[in-house]
């Protein structure tokens, strides 16, 4: 993915990008129950933003959304045996090459489709790392749609935030603004190469 910084940094002047292949149609969304649960568990509290749902890392650690906080965030929900695993590749040359402007892709582990997950967190960890080199963060298996969906992938298909609609297969992605809301969402295809996300991640780094 040589020359993706200068492809970033004049992505902001060019003309707006739009195409069926690139943007992401989504069908009436089906996890009501997933929001109605998130908001009752919210009631009360100040959950505005990405980096204020708590995720462990794949490691164990924990606050791995909240250590994101100011970032431009790329989500993703991966499998390691899916056909588009080998977007890990660019993934990882994407979040290398501009993590120093504060930018970073963070993977979330996920079984459902295919249960193209199955492995341990160890073993998750030690794909990417010996395939792919990879050294953006990575988050625990969690769930990203249905009855027990995670409450952070409630509220980013939430009506409210402007993309609804369940995640249609593994290596979905939702761009995140500094501010910790969501930018725009792509398919599952899309790859770290795609000129409409280089765009987009350009105009969320440029200063306000």
């Amino acid at each position: 993915m040589s020359g993706i910084i200068e492809t970033a940094r004049c992505a902001a002047t060019m003309p707006r990008l739009r195409g069926p292949a690139t943007r992401d149609q989504h069908a009436p969304d089906r996890g009501q129950r997933a929001r109605v649960a998130w908001r009752k568990a919210t009631a009360g509290e100040k959950m505005k933003g990405f980096s204020d749902f708590e995720i462990d890392s794949l490691s164990g650690e924990p606050d791995l959304l909240g250590s994101l906080r100011g970032e431009v965030v790329l989500v993703v929900n991966v499998a390691s045996e899916c056909g588009y695993t080998s977007q890990y590749q660019g993934l990882q040359e994407l979040h290398q090459q501009l993590q120093e402007q504060g930018f970073s892709v963070i993977g979330l582990p996920c079984n459902q489709f295919g249960a193209q997950e199955p492995g341990s967190p160890r073993q998750i960890m030690d794909f990417c790392q010996s395939r792919f080199g990879v050294t953006f963060p990575l988050g625990v298996k969690i769930e990203v749609n249905g009855p027990d969906r995670h409450p952070v992938y409630a509220w980013l298909t939430d009506p409210e935030n402007g993309h609804p609609g369940d995640i249609t297969w593994n290596f979905e992605k939702f761009l995140i603004g500094r501010d910790g809301q969501v930018i725009a969402r792509y398919p599952p295809g899309t790859e770290a190469g795609d000129p409409v996300l280089l765009q987009d991640i350009a105009q969320a780094l440029a200063p306000a």
